[in-house]
């Protein structure tokens, strides 16, 4: 599955984060970037999508559960490209 495919089969979860109680921190995020950096709803959707996407792919190479923390950090460096500080 290349990048985009990957992107694109996220963004249900996304939408899912994004109405859920659980992670208020999803929608802050896409609130900031679609006020703040004028990004479009549906290219916010998609830079967080890569964010979940980054995460879930050091999850299976760390073979280790989801890291809360660290998915909250990459959401938080949009709208650049996740693991660019890294």
């Amino acid at each position: 599955m290349n990048d985009e495919n990957l992107v694109e089969s996220l963004l249900p979860a996304v939408d899912q984060q994004l109405g859920s109680p659980q992670t208020p921190y999803v929608k802050k995020t896409f609130i900031r970037l679609v006020e703040k950096e004028e990004v479009s709803p549906d290219e916010a959707k998609e830079l967080i999508a890569l964010c979940l996407a980054d995460e879930t792919n050091r999850m299976y190479i760390d073979k280790r559960d989801f890291d809360v923390q660290r998915y909250q950090q990459l959401l938080e460096g949009l709208p650049g490209e996740p693991g660019e500080g890294e």
